[in-house]
């Protein structure tokens, strides 16, 4: 069978099976199933077999329900709203100072949460209700909040960066260390927009000297440190090579943990639930890795990458025309699919293309999970927008309209990490290098 037609094929079937109301991991697996019977019968049907073992037993893959119990156990043990407290302490000279501290928190969570939504929710359910207090609009509150989210999935650790590696063979520490120098620009690109805001529209904040200052400085220093040190030594491990990803998920669960119990603000109750949550998100998300790995299998077995690859450099479009493609394509999709879904639906097509046109698989893994953030703020599909507006029960065309510039920065974002591809690939090179 022609690869055109295996391509279309997938196509109308995984559209028939989403529009019927099939969940998205089931959808791949039966287009992923079909595809390899059509391409070889049924000879090749107990490969299915090795590839559910080789996933559920990937040495990579142990790390996703580690970092998200991490990611539970400090959130539901307190540190989440103490950490949030203390950088709001720290930042309340600066005007707008709460919805900088959103940013930060954000930042910071994302290092713990790995999860776009979870960021969001975690520090918004802290940051409304105190930032409605104390006389924020919420169009400043609000779009803080969804792209600050975006942060979750971008700086390590993050769950999609660790199933892109697995699926394209890419080393999970190497994608880690890229996704650190741009998540903390974003987040600074974040914040001077935030403040040039502020500067032009004093009525969206309060005046500094309006905030509470009852509490001492030094008492922001001590309620944010503890969080900022697991960050570090979990970022850092790491980096200096001292525990590979999987290893630095189960150290940080631990200094969680002992964080959790050492505040006593983790109660057994708090601890069960953050058990069962990571059990759940764990298991959504190797469900659909494992259907998503048949697709790819079906998409190697009939030739759709190779063709692929071949009919684009065939075509003459350049790597910056494609680059401008691939932002289109993957805008449009995450109108509509989540960020994993989307990127464990696109990824094993289009790595073999990316591979042709030149790009750098390290950094063309940061450029999609931008993409896939992209989506997380675009409706009707954009889960922070949502998960903002369950939390504040404000409307979403509100939310909508305060997310936009988010938006457009990522965009241009990408566009810079495309001038300078350095952006990323300084730290894994500098890792290599020692």
């Amino acid at each position: 069978m022609d690869w055109t037609v295996a391509l279309a094929l997938y196509g109308v079937l995984l559209c028939g099976l989403l529009f019927g109301g099939a969940l998205i991991g089931t959808a791949i697996g039966l287009v992923g199933v079909v595809g390899v019977t059509l391409a070889s019968g049924t000879r090749l049907w107990p490969t299915f077999g090795d590839i559910v073992w080789n996933t559920t037993t990937s040495f990579t893959l142990v790390a996703i329900p580690l970092f998200v119990l991490m990611g539970e156990i400090i959130l539901r043990s307190g540190l989440a709203s103490r950490f949030y407290g203390g950088i709001a302490i720290l930042l309340r000279r600066f005007p707008g100072a709460l919805a900088h501290s959103n940013i930060v928190g954000c930042a910071a969570f994302s290092a713990l949460a790995g999860s776009t939504v979870a960021t969001a929710m975690t520090v918004g359910t802290v940051a409304v209700p105190e930032m409605r207090r104390r006389g924020y609009k919420d169009t400043l509150t609000l779009g803080s909040l969804t792209g600050g989210g975006c942060l979750g999935i971008l700086i390590p650790p993050s769950i999609p960066m660790i199933v892109y590696a697995s699926i394209t063979q890419t080393s999970v520490l190497s994608v880690f260390m890229a996704g650190v120098l741009p998540g903390m620009l974003l987040a600074l690109f974040f914040i001077a927009y935030i403040a040039v805001r502020v500067h032009r529209r004093p009525d969206l904040a309060p005046a500094p000297e309006a905030t509470d200052i009852t509490k001492p400085l030094y008492s922001g220093i001590v309620d944010s440190l503890p969080v900022a040190l697991l960050i570090l030594a979990v970022i850092g491990g790491m980096y200096t090579g001292v525990v590979t990803p999987t290893e630095a998920a189960g150290f940080g669960c631990a200094l969680a943990l002992i964080l959790g119990l050492a505040y006593r603000d983790l109660t057994s109750a708090s601890l069960v639930a953050a058990l069962r949550n990571a059990v759940v998100t764990s298991c959504v998300v190797m469900f659909i890795t494992i259907n998503a790995q048949f697709l790819s299998f079906a998409v190697v077995s009939s030739g759709v990458g190779r063709g692929l690859s071949e009919a684009i450099a065939g075509a003459g479009i350049g790597p910056f025309a494609f680059f401008c493609l691939l932002i289109l394509l993957y805008a449009v999709i995450g109108m509509f699919i989540d960020g994993l879904s989307i990127m464990l639906l696109t990824v094993p097509v289009l790595f073999p293309v990316f591979m042709a046109v030149g790009y750098d698989p390290v950094w063309i893994g940061v450029i999609i999970v931008l993409l896939i953030e992209l989506g997380a703020l675009t409706p009707p599909m954009g889960l922070n927008l949502f998960a903002v507006q369950s939390i504040s029960n404000a409307p979403l065309s509100v939310i909508g309209r305060s997310s936009l510039p988010y938006a457009v920065m990522i965009v241009a974002f990408c566009f810079l990490m495309y001038a300078e591809p350095r952006i990323a690939l300084l730290l894994p090179e500098f890792m290599r290098g020692h």
